[in-house]
């Protein structure tokens, strides 16, 4: 739903996040499944059920539960980054770098995620300047290596990002904070790509029975299994590499299989068997 232009899906020439969003439900409406919105999990654990309980004081019971949660892009918190969020504040460099063609650039964060952005849009845009916080990147040495051997990559550290500036319809600069001095410095861009990592949406788990990661994604198995049976996980919650929608698809995949090979192996739980009325 984050993502403006989606160019890299197999078999789609091109398509926008929110419209691919809504193709997928419909898709999965003309299957009956029924679909409940405006809920919140709130906690979930087990009994012979899963028990999925809801922020509404309801709980949902069923032999069977797949987390797809997702995960959301850790923001700067500064000035015009909600303003101008999808008109030049990105956060997907494989989804919208090819919107910045020909045009300067920025980078937010000098991790992995930060310098494989800048690697990867240095050979779509005119040139890309990597800003981070520290005073030493935190990518491997040999991302460092690549992005440093490009000629069309600056790299700015100890550098605090104060301000996302927009000409009321689109990204023209972003403001920052040299740490040394304390200067304000500014830098004319037409994209601002954040890479400061992602939140996986697992809030609601922790203090639950299924393991998480320091991070706080779900750890899975290559069946999409959870440390609690009967529960699985796909998509970018969860340990999986690269967050990908094409990958978060064939994860949900398999997590779909496993459940049902769950169901199939796996007795009806005691107490609902003895709540069946006997036969005359």
């Amino acid at each position: 739903m984050d993502t403006v232009g989606i160019e890299n899906f197999i078999s789609v020439t091109y398509t926008e996040g929110p419209k691919l969003a809504a193709s997928l439900e419909q898709h999965v409406k003309q299957y009956g499944v029924e679909v409940i919105t405006e809920q919140r999990a709130a906690a979930i654990s087990k009994d012979g059920y899963v028990n999925v309980e809801l922020a509404s004081g309801a709980t949902l019971k069923s032999r069977a539960v797949i987390l797809a949660t997702g995960a959301r892009w850790r923001d700067l918190n500064v000035p015009g980054e909600v303003k101008y969020r999808t008109k030049g504040v990105a956060y997907c460099p494989h989804c919208d770098g090819p919107f910045f063609k020909g045009k300067r650039v920025a980078v937010i964060g000098g991790g992995n995620s930060g310098i494989e952005a800048a690697i990867d849009l240095a050979g779509i845009v005119e040139h890309v300047t990597v800003v981070e916080f520290a005073d030493t990147l935190r990518a491997d040495d040999v991302l460092q290596k690549k992005a440093r051997s490009m000629g069309n990559i600056d790299i700015i550290m100890s550098a605090r990002t104060t301000e996302v500036i927009g000409d009321g319809s689109k990204v023209v600069g972003m403001d920052y904070e040299d740490r040394t001095t304390g200067e304000i410095k500014h830098l004319a861009v037409a994209g601002i790509f954040v890479q400061i990592g992602l939140v996986p949406n697992t809030e609601f788990l922790k203090g639950s029975e299924i393991a998480l990661t320091r991070f706080g994604e779900i750890e899975i198995d290559a069946r999409g299994a959870t440390s609690l049976p009967g529960v699985y996980a796909a998509g970018d919650a969860t340990t999986v590499p690269f967050k990908q929608i094409i990958i978060s698809m064939g994860a949900g995949a398999t997590a779909a299989l496993a459940a049902f090979d769950h169901l199939i192996r796996t007795p009806e739980p005691a107490q609902v068997q003895q709540a069946e009325p006997a036969l005359a």
